[in-house]
């Protein structure tokens, strides 16, 4: 295949850099060439170029928290009456939906079984680069049991080769650790609060101990590997961070000292503002889909997460995107963005925490990230500048191009012609 260069009046390319007027970036088969200034880089006589009207190219956006597995948005009646094949074979739109808004990389924090990923590589589907928690791990009677109160176990996935999650003990952490790492996982998802969309517990309590937290630490780390936790209450995200894990998940009731033990430990903050958000506006869409015990605690987390992603930001914790897609919609995950400026980031932060941040959290920042020569081909055109406008990655439409691997999986914009046919009518 010739190379292929995409025109835009502008390039953000993921470092946090300032932006480059007048831009091209260049790949061929499934790596970058250059990207940069168009005054800066020769076309090869051939390339195909592809250019549109007020366009920006950026990299490939990620979203360090997803559950593709799962349909969008919960509803507790539907999930009993639907067979556990079926519960996975979400995973096909769902994957194609995320890849279509321009998310070309994904973390999946559980339920998601590593068939999909094999699915995804062999061109079985579309759907973006997967790294797989499969299982969720929880202390009895904590927020992955699956455990209801009228004595059945209502499952959010669908338990296709994926280890069970309940754990209490040391001893027990270590073997199903390594039950999860034998299913295929990258990396390790624990649960060291209780949540919002779980019976038995709270946001605000803590769950499993640092020394069950630690052991599995130490187990996916034998394999390079890393531990996330879901961490809601104060305590369950200190005792995640003295346990070593690498990324705390929603982070919602952080407080001051969580925030100076994350900077110090160097841990990364995921923290899904959109999450509570989407449990409560199901709730109003589909009455009767959540119970109103777990609506209220969305509330309630819902007025308080935002100062403490506020805080988290003010003292410079490392923060990586992440939505909880599943939860909400899948496809919509570009609207976490738009509520991380809110919090206090700038626009250019916010696009780093979706691009260049979440690379060197899932170590990937050799070719991932950022627009530059060498590194693979995952590439985005939207429509718009973000820097005024943030809040075009809530609408899908305007993700014009979406590259993955060098190619073209999204375009809704012509290719005007080869580099030799189209230079004369564009201005250096």
């Amino acid at each position: 295949m010739p190379p292929i260069a995409l025109v835009a009046d502008r390039l953000i390319d993921g470092s946090g850099r300032d932006p480059v007027a007048n831009a091209v970036v260049v790949w061929e088969d499934d790596r970058l060439v250059a990207a940069g200034a168009r005054s800066d880089v020769t076309l090869p006589a051939g390339t195909q170029v592809i250019e549109g009207d007020d366009l920006t190219v950026l990299p490939g956006l990620m979203d360090m928290h997803v559950h593709l597995a799962m349909k969008s948005g919960m509803n507790m009646a539907h999930r009993l009456m639907t067979p556990r094949s079926y519960t996975l074979l979400h995973a096909i739109p769902n994957c194609n939906a995320t890849l279509q808004s321009g998310f070309t990389t994904v973390r999946d924090a559980g339920g998601t079984p590593i068939g999909v990923r094999l699915a995804v590589d062999s061109g079985f589907f579309p759907g973006p680069r997967l790294r797989l928690s499969v299982s969720i791990l929880s202390q009895t009677g904590g927020h992955a049991d699956p455990y209801t109160p009228c004595s059945c176990e209502l499952y959010i996935d669908s338990t296709l080769d994926i280890p069970h999650s309940r754990v209490d003990g040391v001893d027990e952490m270590r073997r199903r650790v390594r039950e999860v790492l034998r299913a295929g996982a990258d990396n390790v998802k624990l649960c060291t609060s209780g949540g919002v969309l779980s019976a038995g517990d709270l946001p605000d309590t803590p769950q499993l101990t640092v020394e069950e937290i630690a052991v599995a630490v130490y187990e996916a780390g034998v394999h390079h590997k890393h531990v996330l936790a879901h961490a809601m209450s104060a305590l369950g995200i200190k005792n995640a961070l003295h346990g070593g894990v690498r990324s705390i998940e929603h982070g919602c009731l952080l407080d001051e000292e969580g925030i100076a033990l994350m900077r110090a430990k160097g841990a990364y903050l995921v923290p899904t503002l959109v999450a509570p958000r989407d449990v409560a506006a199901i709730a109003v869409k589909n009455p009767g889909a959540i119970p109103e015990e777990m609506v209220r605690k969305a509330e309630r987390v819902a007025a308080v997460h935002i100062e403490a992603f506020r805080a988290a930001v003010a003292a410079g914790v490392q923060v990586a995107l992440g939505t909880d897609s599943g939860v909400g919609e899948h496809g919509g995950n570009g609207r976490e963005l738009a509520l991380m400026v809110e919090g206090g980031m700038s626009p250019l932060q916010a696009l780093a925490a979706a691009t260049s941040v979440p690379a060197r959290l899932i170590g990937r920042e050799d070719e991932l990230g950022t627009l530059q020569a060498g590194k693979l081909a995952d590439v985005i055109a939207v429509q718009g500048d973000p820097l005024q406008d943030i809040g075009l990655f809530g609408d899908p439409n305007r993700v014009r191009v979406v590259v993955k691997g060098g190619e073209v999986v999204r375009q809704t914009i012509e290719t005007v012609g080869t580099a030799a046919a189209a230079s004369a009518q564009r201005t250096p």
